[in-house]
């Protein structure tokens, strides 16, 4: 169906904008007008051809709207504070898309609304934005509204982007020191071999005089990169396209997965952050009114692990023929001890989503120690290892001249 964006007055005078779905242009402003809205602008915002521009363009030419985990989830606690202060779904919706900055954003939240206006649920106005909503955030939202409970699950929808979000950030802030100290390394010895080793190797050259073995290796290094470097290039685009390409297929997914998995340290760290995402997700989901079957359905989103992806698989096979999830945990193999513990006390209890909780912070607060443990070794082991660079490159170049120095005494 076509979309119209309008502008026009509300009946106390208010100016307002946004979009509307209709077969025409008089049928949009029939329905503005029975909204109590007099447009006085309204343009069809898709081609003749009846598929939006956004479904023949990529996202980033379309206008298709991206959000981060933190306006994401300010966007849901908004929502879910004016509900709980009495403000009816529509209403709260339209509060939030005219307060958005985002063009996008606003356009976005005006369709929502205009889908819930004409009788569709939340959950299925959602659903034609999955952009911007996972379908995990659909899912709890079609599950609160299924329980009468959507106020309370938006919150926790919030509170789990809010965790999710700090939990990427404490990951990426352990990760960027290492990172530019590879790159800025990386810069300055291409940098020394590309431009001042071949500058200094010429006056050795004319010097003719028996360089030391270190001085030739570093020599040899800078003419082999100078003169293929055209080759190095194509073979390092190659190589990553290669690597690219092979982990788009299931075979080379699988073989990267479980290889990464047998990493001594790495394997451990990864393991544990996806068992965190899949803790905190599987709790938020059963919290939520989620039944455990359907909650497992939506987490596999979340393990980006193949091989650990599977064995979710099985463990919701093995508990719909009626066996418990801690014990087909552990019959895999892969999970940690601690998850499989809690999960199976959890079952016993009856407080399968607290353990959950529990088991997520403990793997959270694990991995950020293990990468703040990681970044402490790495960075005395990378100055280390640009020092030994420098040294031998310092060397490589001194020694011929002080052997100049006393051929010419």
């Amino acid at each position: 169906m076509p979309v119209f964006a309008y502008r026009g007055l509300a009946s106390d005078g208010r100016a307002v904008a946004g979009v509307v779905d209709a077969d025409s242009a008089r049928t949009a402003r029939a329905k503005l007008r029975a909204q109590s809205i007099f447009p006085t602008d309204i343009n069809e915002e898709l081609a003749s051809s009846g598929r939006s521009l956004r479904d023949l363009l990529p996202s980033f030419a379309s206008g298709r709207t991206k959000m981060s985990s933190g306006e994401l989830s300010l966007l849901t606690r908004q929502l879910s504070a004016l509900l709980g202060a009495g403000v009816q779904l529509v209403d709260a919706i339209g509060t939030l898309s005219d307060q958005s900055a985002r063009p996008g954003v606003k356009k976005m939240l005006s369709q929502v609304r205009e889908r819930v206006r004409e009788g569709s649920s939340l959950a299925d106005a959602l659903s034609a934005h999955r952009e911007v909503f996972s379908d995990l955030y659909i899912g709890m939202v079609r599950a609160g509204e299924a329980a009468a409970a959507l106020e309370q699950v938006l919150d926790r929808l919030a509170e789990y982007s809010e965790r999710q979000a700090e939990f990427v950030a404490k990951v990426r802030g352990a990760l960027t020191y290492p990172i530019i100290m590879m790159c800025v390394g990386a810069a300055i010895t291409g940098f020394l071999v590309t431009y001042v080793v071949p500058q200094v190797a010429t006056i050795f050259k004319e010097s003719r005089v028996a360089l030391p073995t270190a001085t030739r290796i570093l020599i040899a290094i800078s003419e082999f990169i100078i003169g293929w470097w055209m080759f190095l290039l194509i073979g390092t685009f190659g190589l990553i396209g290669a690597i690219w390409f092979g982990l788009s297929t299931p075979r080379g997914r699988r073989i990267y997965d479980e290889t990464i998995l047998r990493v001594p340290y790495l394997g451990t760290t990864i393991t544990r952050i996806i068992c965190a995402r899949f803790a905190r997700t599987l709790g938020t989901l059963l919290a939520s009114g989620v039944q455990l079957l359907p909650a497992l359905d939506a987490v596999k989103g979340v393990v980006t692990n193949v091989v650990l992806r599977d064995a979710v698989n099985q463990s919701r096979d093995s508990i719909r023929e009626g066996h418990g999830m801690g014990q087909t945990l552990g019959q895999s193999g892969l999970f940690p001890p601690l998850l499989v513990e809690m999960v199976k006390v959890g079952e016993r209890s009856g407080e399968l989503e607290p353990m959950l909780d529990r088991v997520a912070d403990n793997y959270e607060h694990e991995v950020a120690n293990s990468l703040s443990q990681m970044t402490t070794i790495l960075e005395p082991v990378m100055t280390l290892t640009m020092a030994g660079v420098i040294v031998f490159m310092m060397l490589a170049v001194l020694m011929p001249i002080f052997q100049l120095n006393q051929l010419m005494q």
